[in-house]
């Protein structure tokens, strides 16, 4: 009987270098950037058929909800969504996907994949995956080189002890050596000598021959996360990860942690097409640029523009390039990038420009996303706010009380069902309900369809932390998300 692999997702990550699409509250991999489905779904989809099993998620409080709610909406179930407490790079994360998975399945082989990859022949790539596994079986830890079309320096690199075959058959060799993003000199030089493949951050390995690499080369860390992970919570069907323990672990990266030291490396080439899309330039190359070398998205129009990107995400905007060379132009509700395509690697400096100015637009989308559906702002002012509110259908807000505003809704679309304080009433459409300051309150959809309404908040503070949760079926705790 063949060998099950069970998929670990890394599901982390603020993706700064897409911004303004890709925000902290809301990064690149829920995006959908190249295809109808995001990124992390398009991974799980990837990963998933004969040989597979459901994949488990590592992945922060936030997204918990926005995970298992993109899962099902491609028809997976998760064997377990871990939560971490705090990122701490790629080595915790992984190693509590081991733990966690040994303690259910010892030994199982396991697939570490980033959730945030685009890889067009999934039938390849899960091919070259089961090429892989004896070598696992055997002990080894196995990671996967992609073939490289370009000097690349915003990529580690893979030393190989042989050249792969022309076709790049998938046929497992020893690892010489890691190599650190490299100059441009060091990058063509590795592309033309035909021993170096991108380091994709992918890895095959049986749960056993991770912990024991650990144990080996890094025992402080197996010690925390082992803690962290027994003494890990229950949370309506989510794993959360013990705060204390792993809190205190070292934010390293499995390379550096384990791969670098170990002894027992092996690669695969990957002959197949492959982008981490670590940038709109390489957005604007995985899109199809047409024969002038234009992409555009959303209401955009190119007039005599080449090897350009333009992306407008609001369908009242209007993006027009005249006359454009060479440029990134990604229009948001609430932001604008303007860069030369040779610059998209400098757009987390926009990034950390505009945390240094405190701006909302650093790290948070217009579309807030919450386990019952979403909201936005409309207007604001100094005491007022109105936002438009989309609760999915069964979805059921928290109980909950303001110290600083009262609240009107009026309902536009679907039916309410709504409490305030003892009084229970639906309000339908067209129809409005005042909430007085201090009231405890709650909204809930009863229908089937989506409902929308829209909210007007006054007062003298109309920030999101202001909410006291009395019931929540979400289990979100206090403060602005939980």
């Amino acid at each position: 009987m063949a060998q099950v692999v069970h998929p670990l997702l890394l599901c982390g990550g603020s993706g700064t270098r897409l911004w303004p699409l890709s925000r902290k509250s809301y990064p690149k991999q829920f995006a959908q950037l190249t295809g109808a489905q995001s990124l992390f779904q398009s991974s799980a989809i990837r990963l998933a058929g004969d040989g597979f099993a459901a994949p488990m998620v590592v992945t922060g409080a936030d997204f918990r909800f926005i995970v298992k709610e993109q899962l099902a909406d491609v028809g997976h179930s998760p064997q377990a969504i871990i939560i971490e407490p705090e990122g701490r790079n790629t080595a915790p994360a992984i190693l509590a996907g081991a733990l966690t998975l040994d303690a259910i399945t010892p030994g199982a082989l396991m697939l570490v994949a980033p959730s945030d990859h685009v890889i067009p022949d999934a039938k390849r790539f899960r091919d070259v995956v089961q090429a892989a596994v004896p070598a696992a079986i055997d002990g080894d830890l196995v990671t996967f080189g992609i073939r490289p079309d370009r000097p690349e320096t915003g990529y580690g690199w893979l030393e190989l002890t042989s050249t792969p075959s022309g076709d790049f058959d998938p046929i497992v060799q020893p690892l010489k050596a890691f190599v650190e993003k490299p100059n441009l000199a060091t990058a063509e030089a590795m592309l033309h000598d035909g021993q170096h493949l991108w380091n994709a951050g992918i890895f095959l390995f049986s749960t056993t021959t991770l912990i024991a690499a650990f144990e080996a080369h890094a025992p402080k860390m197996l010690a925390g996360v082992r803690s962290a992970v027994s003494n890990a919570q229950s949370d309506i069907g989510f794993t959360r990860l013990a705060e204390a323990p792993w809190n205190n672990l070292e934010s390293e990266s499995i390379d550096y942690a384990v791969m670098e030291k170990a002894d027992n490396l092996s690669v695969i080439p990957f002959g197949g097409a492959w982008s981490d899309l670590g940038g709109w330039d390489a957005v604007w190359r995985e899109s199809g640029p047409d024969a002038t070398g234009v992409v555009t998205n959303g209401p955009a129009t190119a007039i005599e523009c080449e090897n350009t990107l333009l992306r407008a995400e609001d369908s009242k905007q209007a993006l027009i390039g005249i006359g454009l060379k060479d440029i990134i132009a990604v229009a948001m509700p609430d932001a604008v990038l303007v860069a030369h395509k040779d610059r998209a690697q400098d757009v987390k400096n926009a990034v950390a420009a505009l945390k240094a100015d405190d701006a909302p637009q650093a790290e948070t989308l217009p579309r807030d996303y919450r386990p019952w559906g979403w909201f936005e702002s409309l207007g604001t002012g100094s005491r007022f706010q109105v936002k438009r509110i989309v609760v999915n259908p069964g979805a059921v807000l928290s109980l909950q009380s303001h110290k600083h505003r009262a609240e009107h809704w009026i309902v536009v679309e679907g039916i309410a069902k709504v409490t305030i304080d003892k009084l229970v009433q639906l309000v339908e459409e067209n129809q409005s309900v005042y909430i007085p300051l201090g009231a405890i309150h709650r909204m809930e959809n009863p229908g089937d369809v989506p409902m929308v309404l829209i909210e007007v908040q006054t007062g003298s503070y109309l920030g999101e932390d202001d909410i006291i949760r009395y019931e929540d079926i979400y289990a979100r705790g206090q403060g602005a998300k939980g």
